[in-house]
């Protein structure tokens, strides 16, 4: 199979397992906030600045998104202890949990479609995904 299908079919179907499996969630996030979320849980020590070169956007565009964020409870803000000039931005627990509701599947679906797999099927499942990682993380991190 040609390089460019298998990329097309692999997309097609993470996102088909991600329509299926995701939480149906009620929150009124945007994806850019979602996306935020995902950065300041990912990385310490996040700053206005990180956040605003992360999404393409101003320090004035990014402040007003964490504004937002901290108003629903999700992040907070303060100021470094190492250079007080600095304003380090945190995802609280609440913050944790929403984030986990966005980004991460369905925990009783998966459970459903892992019931219907045979042991070795899911340990294939999983090694799988674990070499996707990996690689991933090596080439873009």
């Amino acid at each position: 199979m040609e390089f460019e299908t298998k990329i097309k079919m692999i997309n097609e179907q993470w996102t088909d397992i991600y329509y299926l499996l995701h939480y149906v969630e009620k929150d009124n996030l945007t994806h850019q906030a979602i996306r935020l979320l995902q950065y300041i849980d990912k990385n310490q020590e996040t700053t206005i600045g990180d956040l605003a070169k992360h999404t393409n956007t101003s320090s004035n565009t990014a402040s007003e998104h964490i504004k937002r964020l901290i108003k629903k409870g999700l992040v907070t803000k303060k100021r470094s202890e190492e250079d007080e000039r600095k304003i380090i931005v945190n995802i609280t627990e609440e913050g944790k949990c929403t984030l986990y509701r966005h980004t991460k599947l369905d925990e009783t679906k998966l459970r459903i479609v892992f019931d219907s797999l045979s042991s070795s099927e899911l340990e294939m499942i999983q090694k799988g995904f674990s070499i996707f990682t990996e690689v991933t993380k090596k080439c873009l991190l």
